[in-house]
């Protein structure tokens, strides 16, 4: 096992390495995001951004990978019992890797997973981080437009693959596991 991850490593550093081109940038945009889930019928989209970096690596000439570091404020609005209302804000710091393929010059479509790691959890400003788990997985599927050399915008959808909640009672566990985050992002990028 030992020789097969170093073997992959030794192929990712020499594809790296041989890669022609690595432009570095800054990203931002906003965020519609939710819960989904068979048990997720009283939840609302919650908006909040997301902001950080990334490096566009180019493999070949229509294919990069885009590993990125993004700050994201996700979430959902609920209707509790009785008619109550709160809002659930999760705050991640995301680490997707994206292949990223350049369909003409400017127009491109991303795909790749992501890994989350939760920052902050409240529930109407009381801290809630006990109730969710601390990383959380997801795919994203995407598309974007590179308006100059420098400067680009772009749309993303990330399906939520792991359960966001955290419970040690196993009668629940059904339940729980079944509610994902599910984000969509609007953004701009600018590459160095």
């Amino acid at each position: 096992m030992r020789k097969i991850i170093l073997s992959a490593i030794a192929v990712m550093a020499f594809g790296f390495t041989n890669a022609q081109e690595t432009r570095f940038g800054v990203k931002g945009g906003l965020n519609v995001s939710t819960l989904t889930g068979e048990y997720e019928d009283d939840t609302k989209s919650l908006i909040g951004f997301h902001v950080g970096g990334f490096a566009e690596i180019k493999i070949i000439e229509r294919l990069a990978i885009q590993p990125e570091l993004l700050y994201s404020a996700q979430g959902a609005k609920f209707e509790g019992f009785g008619g109550d209302k709160y809002d659930a804000k999760l705050n991640y710091l995301n680490i997707p890797v994206l292949a990223k393929f350049y369909i003409t010059k400017q127009f491109y479509v991303e795909a790749g997973p992501q890994v989350g790691f939760l920052l902050s959890a409240k529930i109407e400003g009381e801290d809630a981080k006990d109730f969710y788990k601390s990383t959380d997985f997801g795919f994203n599927l995407g598309t974007g437009y590179n308006f100059t050399e420098n400067f680009s915008a772009g749309a993303r959808y990330t399906i939520g693959l792991s359960g966001v909640y955290d419970t040690d009672n196993d009668d629940v566990e059904d339940y729980i596991d079944s509610s994902k985050n599910s984000n969509f992002a609007i953004f701009l990028a600018y590459k160095f």
